[in-house]
Parts: C-alpha cells; sequence; structure tokens
C-alpha cells in the first residue's frame, strides 16, 4: 500500500498547484473505451496512468482493493485465484475499474446487481483543492453517489474496495429463439423476474431473428455436454455461434461455457464491430480469415485503430436505455434510420435518483422501486460525410428523447448545454461541484459534449485528418498504430483464456 500512498500523494500535489493557481486541468488516464475523439495535452494534465494494480483480495469478506486503472481481465484474473469474482463485469476485458465507477458500466448481470459502480463499497478520491478523502455509503455519501457517471468531473478516483461473490467453473446458457422484436423484448422482461437466473441479454439480428440468452452460474455439468469457448483464434465469434446454432430452431438450446469466457464473450469482434474492419476494407469475412487477423480483432486493439484512423467520427457508436415500454418503438425506429444489425439488448436495473445515468422515474406497483430499461446498443457505419453524420446524431438524441430514453456518455454526445441539463439535475449536481471543489475541473456536460464545428475545422485545419478521410489511408493507419501499440500482446498472454486454469477444469 505504500506505493499506492505514494502514488496517490503525488497526484494530490499535482491538483493542489493547479488549485491554487486557478488553473484547469484534465485527468490523463492512459487508456480510453470511449469512441470521442481525445488529444492528451501533456501540460494541465493529471496523469493517473501507473495506479493500474490489484492491491488486494479479501477472501473473508469479500472485496478487493483495486486501482482504477485495473481492466476487467486484469481484476478477473486476480480474483478467479481465489475463488470470487465481481457480480458485475464489463464485457470488454480492457474497461477499467475506475471507467466502470464513473461512466455507464452496464452489462448483462445488471438487471440483478445494477450498474458497476452497485458493487463498489467505497472509493478513495483526490478533489478538486487536492484533499484526499474516502467516499462510501457512512462517509461523504452523496459525493459517493454522484461521482458514479459523472465521469470525473467531481474528482479523481484512485481505489475502489470492489464487492466479490463466489465464482462457479460455468455458466449454463440458453438459448431463447425469438421470431419478433415484439417477442423478443416480452421474453427479457419475463427472464428477468427470475429469481434463479444470474445473466440476462440478447441479440435482434433482424426482424425477425432474435435470441435471449439467459444464464445460470454452476459447478455441475452433465458428462455427454460440450463446453464451448470462444477465446481462441479458432473458436467460433460468440454472435455469430449463437446466430447459427438458433437460426433454424424454435425451441431453447442450452450449452456451458466456462466461466471467464462468458464474461468476455465477446472480446473477439468486440460484439459484431469487427465486422465492419472486413466490410471497410471490402475484404472476405469467414472463419479463415477472421483466424489469419484474430490478432486485430480483440477489442483493445479494435478501440486503438478506431481512434487512430479517426473511423470513430463516422462510425455510430451509441448504447441508448429506454423504458420497456418505448423499446420496440424505438427499435423500430433505429431500424428504419439506421438499417444497423444486428442489436444488442440488455435489461439494466436503474439507480436511485438523482444520478447522471441513463434513468426514467416510473416506479413499479410498491411506489419505490424503480422500473428496469431495456438498453438497445447501436453500433455500425453512419453517413460518411461529416455533416450528416452529425445530423443523424442530432435526429436519434431528438428521438431517444420523444421515447423517453437516455443515452451512455461514453460516446458522441451533442446535446447543447440547457438540453443536457432537461436531462439532469443540475442543481444537485452544481452543489457537489461546489462543496467538493470540483469546479476547476471539466463539468461532466464539457467532458462529453461533441463540438461539430471544432471538429470539422480540425478535419480541414489538418492535413493528416484529411488524409485519413479517404479509403483506405484512415483504416491502414488505424492498423499501423494498434500494431505499435502492442495491444495484441495483452491479449495473447492474458491468463483467464488458459484452458487448465479454474474456469475450464472439469
Amino acid at each position: 500500500m505504500q506505493n499506492h500512498s505514494n502514488a496517490v500523494q503525488k497526484i494530490a500535489a499535482s491538483v493542489q498547484h493547479y488549485f491554487k493557481r486557478r488553473e484547469p486541468f484534465r485527468i490523463y488516464h492512459g487508456s480510453t473505451n470511449s469512441t470521442r475523439q481525445t488529444t492528451h495535452w501533456r501540460e494541465s494534465t493529471v496523469d493517473i496512468g501507473p495506479l493500474s494494480r490489484v492491491l488486494k483480495v479479501d477472501t473473508n469478506a469479500r472485496t478487493a482493493l483495486v486501482e482504477p486503472n485495473v481492466p476487467m481481465d486484469r481484476l478477473v484474473e486476480s480474483t478467479l485465484k481465489h475463488g470470487l469474482i465481481p457480480p458485475v463485469v464489463m464485457e470488454f476485458p480492457g474497461i477499467t475499474a475506475g471507467g466502470g465507477f464513473a461512466g455507464t458500466g452496464g452489462e448483462s448481470s445488471s438487471f440483478k446487481y445494477g450498474y458497476f459502480n452497485e458493487i463498489v463499497d467505497s472509493v478513495e478520491m483526490v478533489l478538486g483543492n487536492g484533499d484526499i478523502i474516502t467516499a462510501s455509503d457512512k462517509e461523504n455519501p452523496d459525493l459517493f453517489h454522484g461521482a458514479s457517471g459523472a465521469v470525473g468531473s467531481l474528482g479523481i478516483t484512485t481505489l475502489l474496495e470492489i464487492q466479490l461473490m463466489q465464482a462457479k467453473q460455468y455458466v449454463k446458457v440458453t438459448y431463447y429463439p425469438t421470431r419478433s422484436i415484439p417477442e423478443a423484448i416480452a421474453k427479457i422482461r419475463a427472464e428477468i423476474e427470475n429469481p434463479e437466473l444470474d445473466y440476462v441479454d440478447g441479440i435482434l439480428y433482424s426482424k425477425e431473428h432474435g435470441v435471449v440468452v439467459t444464464g445460470c452460474l454452476t459447478d455441475d455439468i452433465p458428462d455427454s455436454a460440450q463446453v464451448q469457448r470462444f477465446s481462441d483464434a479458432d473458436d467460433p465469434w460468440y454472435y455469430l455461434h449463437v446466430k447459427e446454432k438458433t437460426l433454424g430452431s424454435l425451441q431453447p438450446i442450452a450449452e456451458y461455457i466456462p466461466l471467464s469466457e462468458y464474461l468476455f464473450r465477446y472480446d473477439r469482434g468486440g460484439f459484431w464491430v469487427g465486422a465492419s474492419a472486413f466490410e471497410y476494407f471490402k475484404f472476405p469475412f469467414n472463419h479463415f480469415t477472421r483466424r489469419f487477423l484474430d490478432d486485430f480483432l480483440h477489442t483493445r486493439m479494435l478501440y486503438r485503430a478506431l481512434h487512430a484512423s479517426e473511423q470513430s467520427r463516422n462510425y455510430i457508436v451509441q448504447d441508448l436505455a429506454l423504458p420497456f415500454s418505448t423499446a420496440e418503438k424505438f427499435i423500430d425506429y433505429t431500424v428504419d434510420s439506421f438499417g444497423i444489425w444486428p442489436l444488442w439488448l440488455c435489461p439494466l436495473r436503474q439507480s436511485r435518483l438523482p444520478t447522471l445515468h441513463p434513468h426514467f422515474p416510473e416506479t413499479e406497483a410498491d411506489g419505490q422501486t424503480l422500473k428496469p430499461m431495456l438498453n438497445v446498443g447501436l453500433w455500425g457505419f453512419g453517413p460518411a460525410q461529416h455533416d450528416k453524420f452529425v445530423a443523424k446524431n442530432l435526429e436519434l438524441e431528438r428521438k431517444l428523447r420523444e421515447f423517453r430514453g437516455m443515452k451512455w456518455l461514453y460516446a458522441h454526445t451533442y446535446y447543447e448545454e440547457d438540453e443536457f441539463w432537461d436531462l439532469f439535475d443540475r442543481r444537485w449536481y452544481d452543489g457537489l461541484r461546489r462543496k467538493y471543489k470540483a469546479e476547476s475541473l471539466p463539468s461532466v456536460w464539457h467532458k462529453v459534449k461533441v463540438d461539430p464545428n471544432a471538429q470539422k475545422q480540425a478535419i480541414d485545419g489538418s492535413w493528416g485528418s484529411w488524409a485519413l478521410q479517404f479509403w483506405p489511408l484512415g483504416g491502414l493507419w488505424g492498423i499501423r498504430k494498434a500494431i505499435e501499440s502492442g495491444e495484441y500482446v495483452t491479449a495473447r498472454n492474458s491468463t483467464w483464456k488458459r484452458r487448465d486454469g479454474f474456469s475450464s477444469s472439469r
């Protein structure tokens, strides 16, 4: 812990320096799973990249002390050594614990446990004036609640205490084929009422083919059962496997997946975003080509390439949470307006209000429990022309409000400031900013807002950005920078994929 304390003291001293000079500053994490174009300014920046260790796993308390830049795969590898697992694990291995707390991390167990921040017991934070404090339900509870989803705009998270639960060797998944959008939505709504389930999500391949997937943790599998994996280059991509298994079936299909393989089942292919790389390069998309290019098709490499190529400026990557009652009409709109398939469906338990997470205030019959929401993952090519791409995103934001939905704030966000604060409780948020000396930090709106005019000027004013617009220069540059990052080595060396490890033993 001494190395951690020394690092935090250094961060606090940097923050104090900027605070005394009344100089705004930004936080540099070293990695991102946002799709907004970002620039690392070395001046007026506090670097917290080195905070990337799991400091302790307490098997008695079932908690882990984790620095904010610990990615999900390293966290899972550390806890599985003790037979434990976080109840909510973001499905991309490179998403960090700090990002899950400060952002919105909703996954297939979130119908049961809520967003990732709901499994965090406490955080250590450096405030905007350099003070180091602890926030939890007992200490500074208003900050603890408000900082989740605030994208670092209320302070710098430097340590998290994360809840753990007993792990099991496998997830028994059941694939329920559906033949219409309303059938898929209704099936998910029914399944989240089943207390025996640990995981629920769904994939819509078309209006006529969807699959609702439920999962139960188990140590027991039939002797005749075949264990299905997805992490090796020879394994199928998860979404393609599910599609093939259910395409001609009307009956539920069960199979067993090793736990860590289930948690990171979408890593290869980045759900299905990796297929867009083949489309971009006009390259054959089949098992052989996917196997041959496997190093490039894990999420860390895909994110590196997406940012370096600047293709994120015309690629739709949005997670959109809605009431179940309006989800069908909203999906119909996205199909007609964007024509993007597949779509990801993920049920979410709401956080208590006020919050910076997606929310809507309707309650169940008890008048207290907030109704669950359904997330729609919309990921695919948008218009290539900048102005049309912006217009399409603005249209999406208007339609989302019309259907009482809200977007996650990791992606392109175009709301003007007044529009943004119509969605959230500004008085509550500004009160926290004043109380905890966070006004020298960029506000949440300033951090997530995309300025279309500034973006266009940056493209027109930079020869490099201008050149990356032309096929295939952007894609080739993205591949080069992804290779230079060495992220493919991280994926190769991940111990959670070992077939003699905890999650693979019979």
